[in-house]
């Protein structure tokens, strides 16, 4: 029984990437070189400069943690004043939703300037881009506490600080884990932004992605599209399975095994 249960989760998506790759060939052995790289070419790429990629994937990897990090205690931290202080809220809410909606590419340039040259930069374009549904969906966790459980602990003279990490922070969660579900795949596509957008170091997949455009290089290009797709799934399936154990007591942390 189990056995089917492991083959019926793994086959589905195994059986529809196998279809896309076929795909992929068919259209790449009719189209010109320089426009779509050919499946052994690409594989080619992977197994002959694994080092090369490894680097660079290091790097965009230490841009995601660094802004993920970053951009969930700023947004935490301001989720609870929030909670606490309406006027926060109101002086705070619109210029999140205002920076949640410019282009990324708009402030880029500038952060160049004011952070100079290097890998700064990346760090923040990599926070701002995730920082909005970090604020939403902890806003959202903080309030959701059970109104006869908060009267409780109004009941019992409860402070400000237990209230938080005794009802609050636990009925967050599952919040938190669906808001880290979507940002670190998520923070990849704001480190890869970055990367293009800010000039200084040449380090980082998005970087080797743009360096192989200008040269033509699409083995290249495609290889490093893959490898960003593995770490966006390596890290969607450590946070499932980091909040199906932290979350086991919530029908949040309970789905398919």
């Amino acid at each position: 029984m189990i056995r089917r249960l492991r083959v019926g989760v793994w086959l589905p998506p195994l059986v529809v990437l196998g279809i896309l790759v076929g795909v992929w060939q068919v259209v790449a052995l009719h189209e010109p070189p320089h426009a779509v790289a050919t499946v052994p070419a690409t594989l080619s790429e992977l197994a002959h400069n694994p080092g090369m990629f490894w680097r660079n994937t290091l790097v965009t990897l230490q841009e995601v943690a660094v802004g993920l990090a970053t951009s969930f205690v700023v947004a935490f931290a301001l989720a609870v004043a929030m909670v606490h202080l309406e006027i926060v809220e109101r002086a705070v809410m619109p210029l999140a939703v205002a920076l949640n909606v410019t282009p990324v590419i708009a402030y880029a340039p500038g952060l160049v300037f004011l952070l100079g040259f290097g890998i700064g930069p990346r760090y923040v374009v990599t926070a701002i881009v995730v920082f909005f549904p970090f604020l939403v969906n902890s806003l959202v966790g903080l309030r959701s506490v059970d109104p006869r459980a908060l009267d409780l602990f109004r009941t019992l003279h409860a402070s400000r600080r237990e209230v938080l990490l005794r009802l609050r922070l636990p009925s967050s969660l599952p919040f938190l884990f669906a808001a880290a579900r979507i940002c670190l795949p998520l923070s990849v596509v704001g480190a890869v932004v970055a990367e293009f957008t800010t000039s200084g170091s040449n380090a980082g997949l998005g970087s080797v992605i743009a360096s192989a455009n200008q040269q033509l290089e699409v083995p290249v290009i495609y290889a490093s599209v893959i490898v960003l797709a593995a770490l966006g799934l390596v890290l969607t399936l450590a946070v499932t399975l980091v909040e199906r154990r932290v979350l086991a007591w919530h029908p949040a942390g309970s789905g398919p095994r």
